[in-house]
């Protein structure tokens, strides 16, 4: 790695983060060609193919460990720039804020470079209690958060990519060059409103009645890759035929079981912070619990490690 060219190194972090070679020129002050020249040099010079000139642009395989060595090497350089006193954004690509201001927002004495922490999350955390976690560090922390929304069964991949430097994640094996600890679980509670239940439910009484009775019934699903509501059905053995919703927000997908047009899989921390209609449950004592989990990289900036200690702080307090 120190054979590399740092701005080069630089250029394709921002051109990973930005999608396109034009949107990382504006970025550098540059022109999208002087981008595209960079990256290919340092290609030249690894040897290997280190980005998918797709849109968005994509690492591959070898170009997520030069983007996981950029990321770090932006933090570590703004961390010896606040430590020796200097004053301004270090420039370049993965730089951790923009305009230095005091704890007031203007220009002043008390100046600061604002340092960014991207961080994926699971949509569920991030439209219920997560938001408790950002609003911990306001200005005087000087922390931009860059939140990344995917599900929790896949926040992994975007933490092995070197796009996020932490994720929320259902898996308790941490990721290679990852520490982890545990949050607790998102449970979920299959339900439906009385008028759903009377209309596509009504004689399912038994557990293998409600069973057959669910997998012909409207479903709400969030978006193709999540699976809960099809694993509770196979759970119950019987896998799902029904017509199937796919809406991929969390308030959406709540407004659509509350207004019965189909039954889904939703958190207690949810309808206890936004439910306005009574659910009910349609599975007494069956609940599927998510467990969550904190992964960052082990080489990370302090105020992560602050931000983790205040997610687990708070996920305790809001999980059961």
């Amino acid at each position: 790695m120190t054979d590399l060219p740092l701005d080069h190194v630089r250029t394709l972090l921002v051109a990973v983060d930005a999608g396109t070679f034009e949107a990382a020129a504006r970025v550098l002050h540059v022109t999208p060609s002087a981008v595209s020249q960079r990256i290919k040099a340092l290609e030249q010079r690894t040897g290997r193919v280190l980005l998918v000139r797709s849109k968005p642009l994509r690492p591959t395989e070898s170009g997520v460990a030069v983007v996981r060595f950029a990321r770090q090497l932006a933090w570590l350089e703004d961390n010896a720039r606040a430590e020796l006193g200097l004053t301004g954004a270090a420039g370049g690509a993965g730089e951790t804020g923009g305009a230095e201001t005091d704890s007031e927002g203007g220009p002043g004495e008390r100046r600061r470079t604002w340092q960014t922490l991207s961080i994926a999350v699971n949509s569920d955390s991030l439209s219920t209690w997560f938001p408790e976690v950002t609003a911990r560090f306001g200005a005087e922390s000087a922390v931009c958060f860059d939140l990344h929304r995917e599900d929790q069964d896949h926040t992994d991949e975007l933490l092995r990519s070197g796009l996020v430097m932490a994720a929320i994640s259902s898996s308790p094996k941490p990721v290679q060059g990852c520490t982890v600890r545990p949050l607790g679980h998102m449970r979920y509670r299959a339900v439906a409103t009385h008028a759903f239940i009377r209309r596509w439910l009504p004689d399912a009484i038994a557990a293998t009645g409600l069973a057959a009775a669910l997998s012909v019934a409207p479903i709400i699903i969030f978006n193709r890759k999540d699976d809960l509501q099809d694993s509770f059905l196979r759970g119950l053995g019987a896998p799902a035929s029904g017509p199937r919703h796919y809406l991929p927000a969390t308030d959406a997908f709540l407004y659509a079981v509350e207004s019965g047009l189909g039954w889904g899989l939703i958190p207690d921390v949810q309808r206890k912070q936004f439910g306005q209609v009574e659910l009910v449950d349609l599975a007494p004592g069956r609940t599927v619990d998510v467990p969550l989990y904190w992964q960052q990289w082990k080489l990370a900036p302090p105020m992560l490690t602050e931000v983790g200690a205040v997610a687990a702080e708070i996920a305790a307090r809001r999980l059961p």
